[in-house]
């Protein structure tokens, strides 16, 4: 059985490359893992090396190099609208603190259809339709299986402040010197002799 461990993002997924195509919901998209069949009949394994979701027109890659195009599938939802920004934006909020997946367009909501979300939708003013359409939800705002970023920093400084020079001369008194540039170079003092007739200026 063929195994997809890769995940292709769209922008990079080529067209000659691609063999079949799967149709995935959005938990299907967000699992990363379980056995799927493709619409021309492909079976294969999904186990992704790096947990991530995927995203309609993404692809995932088989280990023969072969790609299976990705389409979202229509799901049941409630397209949420208000009679202004401010209450459309008011739900959005009460959403986030009930744990409510949502997609956030231009002037709409975008949510699961369960009645729990229709009642909590209607009790904020909104006005809900039932459509049929992909669901896109917003990721969690600590969500980084897109982002790309290597958090682990190896801080390698090697600081060395290694000049407090003080300069005890014959003439007596003691010379601090405070040196303020950079760390790159090496203060040799050791021909800086001051004697009896030593005219530099500190």
């Amino acid at each position: 059985m063929q195994r997809a461990t890769t995940l292709v993002r769209k922008p990079a997924v080529r067209a000659d490359a691609v063999v079949d195509t799967v149709v995935l919901d959005h938990a299907a998209r967000a699992a990363g893992s379980g056995h799927l069949h493709a619409e021309g009949g492909l079976a294969f394994d999904l186990a992704l090396a790096k947990a991530a979701v995927i995203e309609d027109g993404d692809a995932l890659r088989l280990e023969d190099g072969r790609l299976v195009a990705v389409r979202a599938a229509a799901e049941a939802l409630l397209e949420v609208r208000a009679e202004n920004p401010a209450r459309l934006m008011r739900l959005a909020w009460q959403l986030g603190g009930n744990h409510v997946e949502a997609e956030i367009g231009a002037d709409a909501l975008y949510v699961p259809d369960p009645p729990a979300n229709a009642e909590l939708v209607r009790g904020q003013g909104c006005a809900a339709s039932p459509v049929s359409r992909a669901f896109r939800p917003e990721r969690a705002a600590h969500d980084h299986s897109t982002c790309g970023h290597d958090h682990s920093h190896d801080h390698a400084h090697s600081h060395d402040h290694g000049h407090a020079h003080s300069h005890s001369s014959a003439h007596g008194h003691d010379h601090a010197h405070d040196h303020g540039h950079k760390h790159g170079h090496d203060h040799d003092q050791a021909g800086h002799v001051h004697g009896p007739g030593c005219r530099h200026d500190h």
